[in-house]
C-alpha cells in the first residue's frame, strides 16, 4: 500500500463517527477514554472563568461524572484482558479545546454549552453502539451502564437556553 493510499484510509476513518470505529474493545475503551478526558478539560477550562451558575453546576458535574465514567470503563476493560492506555484527546477535540481557551466571558460560556451538545450526541452513540454490539462484556455493561447518564446529561443541555448574565 502506498503512503497516499494509507494516508486516505485513515482520513476515511478520522471521517467516521467514532461509533463507528470503535467495534474493537481497545477502540471502544481509547474513544470512551478521550470522550471523559474532553468533558474534564474543557469543564475545568470553563470552570476558571464563568459567572453563569448553571454553567458552572454544569461544568462541575461534568468533572465528576466523567471521571466516574471512566473509572467504570479502566475496571471494564481490566476485567475484558483490554490494555487501557492513558486517555488522549483526538485532533478535533484538541482544536475544540483550543477555541474554548480563545473565547472569553459570555462567548466562552456559549461555546461550551455548543461543544457539550456535540461531544455528548457523539459520546450517546459510541456508548450505545458498543452496548448494543460490543464483543467484551464487561465493555458492554458499563457502556449500558454509562448510557443513561449520557440521556440525563443531553436533556440538561437541551433544557437550558444560554443568556448573558
Amino acid at each position: 500500500m502506498t503512503s497516499r493510499t494509507t494516508l486516505m484510509i485513515a482520513s476515511l476513518f478520522a471521517a467516521l463517527p467514532a461509533a463507528a470505529v470503535a467495534q474493537t474493545p481497545s477502540a471502544y475503551v481509547a474513544a470512551a477514554g478521550a470522550s471523559d478526558l474532553f468533558e474534564q478539560t474543557s469543564s475545568k477550562l470553563v470552570l476558571r472563568t464563568t459567572r453563569d451558575a448553571k454553567v458552572r453546576s454544569f461544568a462541575t458535574m461534568m468533572v465528576r461524572d466523567h471521571a466516574k465514567s471512566t473509572g467504570m470503563v479502566k475496571a471494564a476493560a481490566a476485567r475484558s484482558g483490554v490494555k487501557a492506555d492513558p486517555p488522549q484527546l483526538t485532533t478535533d477535540q484538541r482544536a475544540k479545546v483550543a477555541s474554548l481557551t480563545k473565547a472569553t466571558g459570555t462567548a466562552r460560556d456559549q461555546l461550551y454549552w455548543q461543544q457539550q451538545k456535540a461531544a455528548h450526541s457523539a459520546a450517546l452513540q459510541l456508548h450505545q453502539s458498543y452496548a448494543a454490539s460490543g464483543s467484551a462484556a464487561p465493555l458492554k455493561a458499563a457502556a449500558k451502564q454509562i448510557v443513561p447518564v449520557v440521556q440525563h446529561h443531553i436533556e440538561m443541555l437541551d433544557g437550558k437556553a444560554m443568556h448573558a448574565h
